[in-house]
């Protein structure tokens, strides 16, 4: 496939290189000139994963026409944006994990002049750029599109499975950065990892009760999409996510967080997009609610305590 994945971040570029050797034509699309030019230059990306090897891949500051497919690995506040400005072409595979900011809507249902799939799971952009073995699912209403991309992607290191529960997909990857936040809060106060398994436990009832409350399916959150990236999401070092709670539970503000990581943090922005969704459908979403008290400015410590103090429950 001719394939312009969008977005020369840690994931855009890891993804460009697994997508180059399986034979597919990629072009990668960087936000500015000087960005694909260096690229060109060097065969790496000085941005982002810069000992990856992108040789055989192009990168351009637009997108080019008439790509088989269209891969937006962008942040889910340029999502919209983005989408609105590709040219046309094949279908979207989206990477992105989020909500849009400004309607809370499912980043997918943007885009609405062609075919659309989503690809999720415990996928560290770092580790998938080394080689290291991992496993995606891949999402689509359109049943053929899912396979064809399944077999398209689908490698001996990267194992992609088909799922056509878009609605769990979505909500799974945006919910599971949140939690990431949490537990990285949880890492922070130095809680332990009692603590922290508890919280990951009751972050994944969190993501099934949003679920359900949106139509998706259940097994869906016991998946790759759920309980994987989840896990990963909150254990990893490389969690960027996880590495902002703790350094926001250390005293670090969200901005001086964001600065120090040096890449987007989509928990940041999807918290707030995300309580206010589960303030309309009426549930609960308890540490969801507690990631946006901290970063507006509440004490973690006393939050925690309150999480702790709720009135006991059958589980």
């Amino acid at each position: 496939m001719r394939v312009a994945v969008v977005g020369a971040g840690s994931w855009g570029t890891g993804f460009s290189r697994l997508l180059a050797d399986r034979g597919h034509e990629v072009t990668l699309v960087c936000r500015d000139p000087a960005q694909a030019e260096a690229i060109a230059e060097t065969g790496r990306n000085p941005r982002a994963v810069g000992d990856v090897d992108l040789d055989g891949v192009d990168a351009v500051s637009e997108a080019p026409s008439g790509a088989d497919l269209y891969v937006l690995a962008v942040p889910s506040a340029s999502f919209s944006e983005v989408v609105a400005r590709l040219p046309d072409g094949g279908p979207v595979l989206s990477l992105t994990k989020g909500l849009d900011p400004s309607t809370g809507g499912r980043l997918s249902t943007l885009v609405r002049d062609r075919p659309v799939a989503v690809l999720s799971g415990p996928n560290m952009a770092e580790e998938v750029a080394a080689g290291l073995p991992s496993a995606a699912v891949i999402a689509s209403e359109d049943e053929e599109l899912a396979v064809e991309l399944q077999h398209g992607i689908n490698s001996t290191v990267f194992r992609v499975y088909v799922n056509s529960d878009v609605v769990g997909v979505e909500l799974c990857a945006a919910a599971k950065n949140v939690i990431g936040l949490a537990a990285g809060g949880v890492d922070g106060l130095g809680a332990g990892d009692n603590a922290k398994a508890a919280l990951i436990t009751r972050g994944l009832a969190e993501m099934a009760r949003l679920g359900e409350a949106c139509g998706a399916r259940p097994e869906t959150f016991a998946g790759l999409a759920g309980m994987g990236d989840l896990i990963v999401t909150c254990w990893s070092r490389l969690g960027r996510n996880r590495r902002a709670g703790e350094l926001i539970a250390q005293g670090t503000s969200p901005e001086e967080a964001i600065a120090e990581i040096g890449h987007v943090v989509e928990g940041l922005t999807t918290a707030p997009v995300l309580r206010d969704l589960a303030r309309r459908l009426e549930i609960e979403l308890p540490i969801t609610e507690g990631v946006c008290r901290v970063l507006a400015g509440d004490d973690l410590g006393e939050l925690a305590a309150s999480l702790m103090g709720r009135r006991p429950r059958g589980e």
